[in-house]
């Protein structure tokens, strides 16, 4: 997210939609947050809400999901962190 943040257009505004949306609207970025939202869960619950299994400990790229959920079978535990990026309106 920190090296994303810093990518433009030719134009100079920012290269994602939702960033250029606020940079037309004023917006300035503040910074990265790289923990913005964890969900956590069991394996259980994971497999249930991504509808998918996950035989196995390790990342998994879920459909609609921004980044990979992170699956540790030993400990029963599935995490999701989604970073996001602070911006201020003048």
């Amino acid at each position: 997210m920190e090296r994303f943040v810093t990518w433009v257009r030719r134009d100079g505004s920012p290269f994602d939609p939702w960033l250029r949306t606020h940079h037309r609207m004023g917006a300035r970025i503040l910074c990265p947050a790289e923990r913005s939202m964890t969900v956590t869960g069991t394996v259980d619950e994971w497999q249930r809400w991504a509808s998918m299994e996950f035989p196995d400990s390790g990342s998994y790229v879920v459909p609609g999901a921004l980044v990979p959920v992170t699956i540790d079978r030993e400990a029963d535990l599935g995490e999701y962190v989604e970073p996001n990026v602070w911006m201020r309106h003048l």
